[in-house]
């Protein structure tokens, strides 16, 4: 979903209350948001990425202004939903009409969102927007949230439930990472063919290439994406481009195999991909390239190093982590049976008997404590039916139950059966 329209109309302060945290600046100077901005949102039980755009001036001669409005044009080339954001206290100017006018011209499903509606005068003013001729029309107010349920009732209602994977489908592999740290020669070793252009330039590799691969009695889908690069590095419109189809690839993946450099570890970008595979539930394998060059390993063991990785990735850290030499083809392959392997825990199915034997006995030994008085009772456990490790809880006080002993019963369910390297979705019932 992109968030477009003209400067200072709120397009910020709405991406903020989407994703549920404040990753967008606001102000009310005109053009703060310069970049395209991407978090994750969820309503009605459907995940979506929210793109925040800058704001689109039209024929304007500022450099500033002349990159914005191209970045709006490549998030509206990529969005499966436009969200078009029009203020009720300035009415329609000549710069809404612009935008209308692009936008009508797009196959995309357009929602207008009239801003700033509060009271009741602002809300028969609004109605003025009806005459843009879009048929999606809301009245909302992004800074006290009032509307916003509305657009998103009609926004999720359109979009496609990635829920609904297919089972016994060929699974799907994605390498991402930083620029330069080596995925495209992994995916050229891995195939045996100079498939991908590989330089020492970083940012070589545009778009997503996916690629089948059936060797060794193994058959899956190896996605190559564009190297994903820190806001400020990133000049290039095509490179906007890149990171929005890099992060498309990734939720349309099953397994993220997570390329750092050995030389540089885990940075904070890095870490950025590592949670958004997180958030989108998938399967995780951590492969850190270059370790033949790192020249002191007396006092730089491949522990160690291991070691610093899984505080840094706290608190999921049961991911496998593979030191790999792409450029010598060493230990590649262990990377895809890692992979592989991480894809059938992700998919596991435990028996409801096998799952309450277990369990029942490790919440005996250690019960969840009491909260203002009252004793927490959990009675059955069973599996969600998803297409990742999701498991309910059904007790008499499911609102009572602390987070601290929400991580130890995943860390008993990891213990018990092998969950390496997929979250863990955990929720608390009312028996």
């Amino acid at each position: 979903m992109a968030i477009v329209g003209r400067p200072n109309v709120g397009k910020s302060t709405l991406f903020n209350r989407l994703i549920g945290q404040k990753k967008a600046i606001t102000d009310n100077i005109s053009g703060v948001t310069r970049d395209r901005i991407y978090g994750t949102s969820e309503w009605n039980g459907k995940q979506f990425t929210v793109i925040d755009t800058g704001g689109f001036v039209k024929n304007s001669d500022d450099v500033f202004e002349a990159a914005i409005r191209e970045q709006v044009h490549i998030a509206i080339d990529e969005a499966d939903v436009i969200v078009f954001m029009v203020d009720v206290t300035t009415g329609i100017t000549d710069l809404d009409e612009q935008m209308a006018n692009i936008l009508r011209r797009q196959s995309k499903k357009v929602f207008v969102a009239v801003n700033k509606v509060d009271n009741y005068s602002r809300e028969l003013m609004a109605n003025e927007f009806w005459s843009l001729g879009f048929e999606n029309t809301f009245f909302l107010s992004s800074i006290n949230g009032s509307g916003t349920g509305e657009i998103l009732d009609g926004i999720t209602e359109i979009l496609d439930d990635n829920n609904d994977e297919e089972e016994g489908r060929i699974p799907r592999i994605a390498i991402v990472g930083q620029p330069n740290v080596g995925k495209s020669s992994l995916t050229n070793a891995l195939l045996g063919e100079e498939r991908n252009i590989v330089t020492d330039i970083a940012g070589t590799t545009r778009d997503s290439v996916n690629s089948y691969y059936n060797k060794f009695d193994k058959e899956f889908y190896l996605v190559d994406t564009a190297g994903i690069r820190k806001k400020s590095k990133v000049h290039e419109n095509l490179e906007f481009y890149s990171v929005l189809r890099a992060i498309k690839a990734m939720e349309d993946s099953d397994v993220v195999l997570l390329m750092i450099d050995a030389k540089d570890g885990i940075e904070s970008q890095d870490l950025a991909i590592f949670g958004l595979a997180i958030k989108r539930h998938k399967g995780v394998v951590i492969l850190v390239n270059k370790w033949d060059l790192i020249e002191d390993k007396e006092t730089n063991t491949a522990r160690d190093f291991e070691k610093r990785l899984k505080e840094k990735l706290a608190p999921f850290n049961d991911v496998p982590i593979l030191f790999v030499s792409v450029l010598n083809k060493q230990r590649i392959h262990k990377a895809v049976d890692l992979a592989l392997e991480v894809y059938e825990n992700r998919a596991r199915k435990i028996k409801t008997s096998e799952l309450n034997e277990v369990m029942q006995q490790e919440i005996e030994r250690k019960p969840p404590p009491a909260h203002r008085g009252k004793f927490v009772t959990i009675k059955y456990i069973s599996q969600l039916p998803l297409y990742y490790p999701a498991f309910a809880f059904f007790c008499n006080h499911p609102d009572h139950v602390k987070q601290n002993y929400k991580g130890f019963l995943e860390n008993k369910l990891r213990s018990h059966f092998n969950f390496k390297g997929v979250p863990i979705s955990i929720f608390f019932r009312a028996k």
